[in-house]
């Protein structure tokens, strides 16, 4: 049974804005979905329904499994819970015309828009050069990208006063989760919105670790509070995430640089070696993991469910995953995961897989070998690397499709690579399917073509989901083949990323601290690097350029803690000691 709160209950009984702010675990997002419910009670018009808004799909998978603990089957029918992109692609699909957009709109996925600027970023020089051709791109093509959803949403709100009245009545009550991160636009939308529905936001400023992003200030809460004249509520420290633990208090004492000098229940370390050139990871990670599934077992009679490795960034994360995926004499069997990373370069050859899934006509192999070097080539050169590689693959893929015949190397391995695979049979499985295309890619030995195998390793493509596969396995029913087989592919990944790819972490995954924000696992092994950089050997958990006391560091780390339920492992070197870590016993 519930014990009364008059803090939650003042939430409950206001019937103007709120913020509400407290810690990891605290019983925000608990709080806000009650609100929502009681609205919901109260009478809503067919159509309505309470909104929430997030910004990371981690957080609303969060909120939906919250969800079936606070609200019935026909409440939920009426809990619109959306990322903030899925919420301003409804509104641009519909009505981006009015900006002189075409009227069909269609997603520039990050990957293609890489793809396109050569993996460029704000800092190139190339940079601004680029913006004008995004703009294009939507204005002209009706192509958008991820970025462009919030300023042109925010311009419909503005400019069409029935849109924003029409949206406020069908979401008479709006929670805003993860408020603190809300960047110029998207609290742009909010506030035109305020004066027409009840606004509900949530907010740990503590959490806020995306503030290098363009308009997400530390100042957010001050203008929520001055915009909206909210009733403030402020939950602290309250845990029910990690209840029975002390993984809160360790967090809090990393972020205030404070050491109590005793140990923490729920924390706990491994320590290695961090030998040169590089530790043993599969040894490392392995012992670890085993240690806290061990750990968690003796401290509690619940069986883990969802572990997380968590890493200081993406490079880290394929180093882990590859570790977790050797197989040898001395390593056992792969150890089953999910890898979460900056996976532009895997989709794209993701997409010249499903190239080979299609049925060909070996008449015209010449124009199925151009089209793959120019598939290849967008992979790489969504990197921002090779561009020498990148100009040499379209020279030679524009040659063959001029009517010249080359019989370089890789030319000769797509031409015995498509023959040989549509002379064999796919069986209609599409797992199955792709993995005999990714071993006849490594088989080939070409070093660009291995590299793509290596690029479908790190996807892991039927581990996301099952969109992929059921969007390949439908071509397979209606054609007995695998006609558009792309299409398919990148639809699958748009609904992934933006429609309805919400699904809530099970299993292992391993991923960097902000791919983290917004999850939560039963159990978490944080790996400390000993980073070896010109000055000497540093500690990963100190971001660059962070000084001390060093603010930044501690909340990313902070962050990565408070992700765990039950236990959080330290994968900690032997040396170099930490800033972050000096006097805390573990």
């Amino acid at each position: 049974m519930n014990e009364p709160c008059p803090l939650r209950d003042s939430v409950l009984a206001c019937e103007g804005h709120a913020l509400v702010t407290g810690g990891p675990g605290s019983g925000k997002t608990t709080v806000a979905l009650r609100k929502a419910v009681k609205r919901i009670q109260e009478g809503m018009a067919p159509g309505q329904s309470a909104l929430f808004l997030s910004f990371s799909r981690a957080a609303v998978a969060r909120i939906l499994d919250a969800a079936k603990l606070e609200a019935n089957a026909a409440e939920r029918n009426q809990l619109s819970i959306q990322t903030f992109h899925s919420f301003f692609w409804d509104i641009l699909k519909a009505h981006a015309y009015l900006l002189g957009a075409p009227r069909k709109l269609s997603i520039l996925l990050p990957q293609d828009e890489k793809a396109l600027n050569g993996g460029i970023d704000d800092e190139d020089d190339e940079w601004e050069q680029w913006l004008v051709e995004r703009e294009r791109l939507f204005r002209e093509e009706g192509r958008i990208a991820f970025d462009l959803f919030a300023p042109n949403a925010t311009c419909l709100l503005a400019t069409s006063s029935h849109l924003l009245t029409s949206l406020a009545r069908r979401h008479p009550i709006i929670v805003v989760d993860e408020a603190q991160d809300t960047g110029q636009f998207a609290w742009q939308c909010i506030e035109m919105l305020a004066p027409h529905t009840q606004i509900i936001c949530l907010a740990d400023l503590e959490q806020q670790i995306f503030d290098y992003l363009p308009g997400v200030d530390p100042e957010r809460i001050a203008a929520i509070r001055a915009a909206l004249n909210p009733l403030y509520v402020d939950l602290g420290t309250q845990n029910h995430r990690s209840p029975d633990s002390e993984i809160l208090i360790f967090a809090n004492d990393i972020l205030a640089g404070q050491a109590r000098g005793t140990p923490y229940k729920g924390v706990s370390t491994f320590s290695y070696r961090p030998e040169n050139p590089a530790p043993n990871w599969n040894h490392v990670l392995r012992r670890a993991i085993a240690q806290l599934l061990s750990t968690i077992r003796g401290e509690s009679d619940n069986r883990p469910m969802t572990l997380a490795v968590l890493v200081s960034n993406n490079r880290s994360a394929l180093r882990m995953s590859n570790a977790l995926n050797a197989i040898g004499p001395n390593t056992g069997k792969v150890v089953r995961h999910k890898l979460l990373f900056d996976e532009a370069e895997a989709l794209l050859s993701a997409r010249f897989a499903a190239f080979l899934l299609e049925p060909k006509d070996l008449a015209r192999i010449e124009l199925d070998v151009a089209i793959s070097m120019e598939l290849i080539a967008a992979a790489r050169r969504a990197t921002g690397q090779a561009k020498a590689a990148v100009g040499k693959l379209l020279e030679q893929a524009g040659k063959i499709r001029g009517g010249k015949t080359l019989n370089i190397n890789i030319v000769k391995a797509l031409r015995g690579l498509i023959a040989g695979i549509q002379l064999g049979c796919f069986t209609g499985d599409p797992a199955s399917d792709w993995l005999t295309v990714k071993h006849s890619l490594r088989a080939t030995g070409q070093d660009e073509l291995v590299r793509v195998a290596s690029q479908l390793d790190f996807l892991v493509a039927f581990r996301r989901g099952h969109r992929i596969s059921a969007g390949l396995a439908n071509e397979w029913l209606r054609d007995g083949a695998y006609t558009n087989a792309r299409l398919a592919l990148d639809q699958a990944l748009a609904q992934e990323q933006i429609l309805d790819g919400i699904e809530a972490p099970v299993g292992l995954q391993v991923m960097n601290f902000h791919k983290a924000k917004g999850k939560q696992f039963d159990g978490v092994v944080i790996v400390r690097e000993a980073r070896r950089t010109a000055a000497g050997v540093e500690s990963s958990f100190v971001w660059r350029g962070d000084e001390a006391p060093y603010p930044k560091s501690r909340k990313v780390l902070r962050v990565g803690i408070t992700r765990a339920r039950a236990h959080v492992l330290i994968v900690n070197p032997m040396w170099p000691a930490c800033p972050l870590l000096n006097g805390h016993k573990l």
